[in-house]
């Protein structure tokens, strides 16, 4: 009989997903992983599109902001990754891989992908995954082998494989992500590295023997029930940590985004004293953390307002926060220069004495 954990799981991911189009590109319909990700959900309206970035009655279009939840369950594009880049990066990772999905299922009020795509972002995913693999091995293969530590890693060059989704969200519609921890598994100076806020614990049964790196974002309870919608609960994703170590993941921990508010820091400490009863002495001893401060944008903002108001009571404060032009022409806003610095002091202050055992990799 399946245990309880598995009809969870079946059940989380039903919630977040019920697709019932898939917009296609002809050409993402033909490789091996198109065809099983039209066969996956066979009963879905395929709609054929020419570009999975234009779109029209997904993206740009105002009207969208009243569905954005139900697009996001209900609505699968599959394209073709053309351009094939790894960007050097050297905060979360040393490079960032071709993306083999974008967009997400779940609805974080404070996800900088919808600012890109319009009124909407449901999961893109990418069928040629045969070419960004190979890709990323020859990409690793002319790095040679890392000539000294940096505060990404000590040894191996880290990809990020999930910069514009949710990789362990991306594992419930392909094996993209299988594919590519069995890839690094095999490269001998490199390896992988995601965010996530979705606790899937069929990716404990894959064997990655600690060349993928797992860093599950947290934030204090009255944030999360606020801010990360549809996410797996920050306590559940603290309960994950010793399995996804003891499975021969890397783990490391987000402390992202911090937003701050009254009570704030009352709140992390709370937080970080539930991480600390939580972890054994194996996944303590690995354990590494990003201390990421919340940057807002004027045009999500209005997105927001549109779908989710509550949550722009904390991320929008033009008291506590400085705008600054993005290359896009819009307006980001940060915590004012100043008092930033402060906030990011007393929070590394603080994980310092709650869990000195937790190396701060960086922290702005």
């Amino acid at each position: 009989m399946p245990s309880s954990s598995c009809y969870t799981q079946v059940n989380e991911g039903r919630r977040l997903l019920d697709i019932r189009r898939i917009y296609v590109e002809p050409a993402a319909a033909e490789p091996p992983r198109g065809k099983e990700i039209l066969e996956r959900f066979p009963e879905a309206e395929r709609i054929e599109i020419e570009a999975h970035d234009h779109i029209p009655e997904l993206y740009g279009d105002e009207a969208n902001v009243a569905r954005w939840v139900r697009i996001k369950t209900e609505a699968l594009v599959l394209g073709v990754k053309k351009s094939l880049t790894a960007r050097p990066n050297g905060r979360s990772s040393d490079f960032i891989a071709p993306s083999t999905a974008n967009g997400c299922a779940m609805a974080c009020a404070y996800c900088y992908v919808p600012r890109r795509k319009g009124y909407s972002n449901p999961i893109t995913v990418f069928a040629n995954i045969d070419k960004i693999m190979g890709y990323l091995g020859r990409h690793a293969g002319r790095q040679g082998v890392k000539p000294e530590p940096n505060q990404v890693d000590p040894h191996a060059w880290v990809y990020d494989i999930g910069e514009n989704s949710d990789c362990s969200v991306d594992a419930t519609v392909s094996d993209n992500v299988r594919d590519l921890v069995d890839l690094f598994r095999d490269l001998p100076n490199a390896k992988a590295s995601f965010a996530t806020k979705y606790v899937n614990r069929d990716l404990l049964d894959w064997d990655p023997q600690g060349r993928t790196r797992v860093r599950f974002s947290l934030m204090p309870a009255a944030d999360a029930k606020l801010l990360d919608i549809r996410t797996t609960p920050v306590a559940d994703r603290i309960a994950a940590i010793d399995d996804f170590v003891e499975a021969g993941y890397e783990v490391h921990v987000n402390f992202s985004p911090v937003v701050v508010r009254d009570g704030w820091l009352e709140d992390w400490a709370e937080l970080l004293g539930q991480l600390d009863d939580a972890l054994s002495p194996a996944a303590r001893a690995q354990l590494a953390a990003e201390v990421i401060f919340l940057t807002h944008n004027d045009r999500l903002h209005e997105v927001n307002l549109g779908w989710h108001p509550k949550a722009e009571e904390v991320l929008w404060r033009p008291d506590l926060q400085q705008p600054k032009r993005s290359q896009t022409g819009g307006w980001n806003v940060r915590y004012k220069t100043g008092h930033k610095g402060r906030y990011v002091t007393a929070l590394t202050d603080l994980v310092a004495g709650k869990i000195p055992y937790c190396r701060v990799r960086y922290a702005f």
